[in-house]
């Protein structure tokens, strides 16, 4: 006898669709979800930054294939390299190239036969071991450090965990005037309930989150280079903020252009672009962390962040290692007018 195989039938999706005004205000409600601490589950910590804003989805987008487009064509150049020996190459990586796009070209440009001769490739060019040291976002400029085997890789990541890698960054920022010269802010990091990556208060830090994770700590000295291409007023005083609440910011619609240098004592992820945005400084063209998209008539096609100093021991020889990587031409300009 031949078993009872039941026939399915697919009704159309449509017919579940519910009516146009019911979505809008589905959709309304998921956006304004995270600002509500009263639809969040109790056993979770609330986020202190806001969420990503609804205008940074399209632009994100669009960034990101006008990257992958690039990807297929890039290739490193010799005067990308900011130094390279034995065990290690570093690159002064461009805005809008991911970095996995950087490490895929290094080999071209080692076998290279116009490869400057004063850059050491060695004779066992073919069997290095390629790995990122550090990452930078695909809109980051700057020093990226490449190791030449897996011993090295290991050791520099250890390097990196115990904090003992030093790394200086520039940033252009537009918000609020700040009113310190040298600022040090500590909260938490973690994703929050929609993936998004948020400040939380230190306060929860060793806390789960929804998806599993945990909030860690996270530390960020800021140092205002400039004001509006000005000098900043040396009398502003120091100080440290040690975050359990929402941002002390309150915007007034004035806003100015800041340059500042961090000085990351953890390595989290966006944490220098979550601190600008926390401070009421952020980034210019960071859409993501509410940063202009638009200012002073020109629109920006990504965040302007410059990963611009690297300081280790070095991983075999134990010597002092100093990377610099050049400043970009929108950091040179207002550094030269301020100075």
């Amino acid at each position: 006898m031949m078993p009872f195989i039941p026939t399915i039938h697919r009704i159309p999706t449509s017919i579940f669709q519910p009516p146009p005004l019911i979505m809008a205000a589905a959709q309304n409600q998921k956006t304004h979800l995270e600002n509500d601490p009263i639809n969040i589950n109790n056993n979770y910590p609330v986020p202190l930054s806001p969420p990503l804003p609804l205008i940074s989805k399209d632009i994100e987008l669009a960034r990101a294939l006008t990257a992958s487009s690039k990807s297929s064509v890039f290739c490193l150049d010799k005067s990308d390299v900011l130094f390279e020996d034995e065990w290690l190459i570093a690159f002064n990586k461009h805005q809008g190239v991911y970095c996995e796009t950087v490490l895929a070209s290094v080999p071209r440009l080692l076998s290279d036969s116009t490869h400057d001769d004063s850059v050491q490739l060695g004779t066992q060019s073919k069997k290095i071991e390629l790995h990122l040291a550090n990452r930078l976002d695909r809109d980051t400029s700057g020093v990226i450090l490449v190791t030449k085997s897996h011993k090295v890789a290991a050791k520099l990541v250890k390097a990196f965990t115990d904090h003992k890698v030093r790394k200086t960054y520039i940033a252009f920022c537009v918000g609020q005037i700040p009113k310190w010269k040298k600022i040090t802010i500590k909260s938490g990091h973690g994703r929050s309930k929609f993936g998004a990556w948020r400040v939380y208060s230190t306060v929860d830090v060793g806390r789960t989150l929804p998806g599993g994770s945990s909030i860690r700590d996270m530390e960020t000295l800021f140092e205002v280079l400039s004001i509006n291409g000005k000098e900043c007023n040396k009398e502003l005083s120091d100080l440290n903020v040690d975050v359990k609440e929402k941002s002390f910011i309150e915007g007034d619609g004035n806003k100015v252009e800041v340059m500042v240098r961090a000085f990351p004592r953890s390595g989290r992820t966006h944490q220098i672009r979550l601190h600008c945005q926390y401070l009421g400084i952020p980034i210019r063209g960071d859409v993501k962390y509410e940063g202009v998209y638009e200012w002073d008539g020109r629109i920006y096609d990504g965040h302007e962040l410059h990963a611009e100093s690297l300081s280790f021991e070095h991983p075999v020889t134990g010597s002092p290692v100093v990377i610099h990587a050049p400043l970009p031409s929108w950091a040179t300009k207002v550094i030269a007018s301020s100075s």
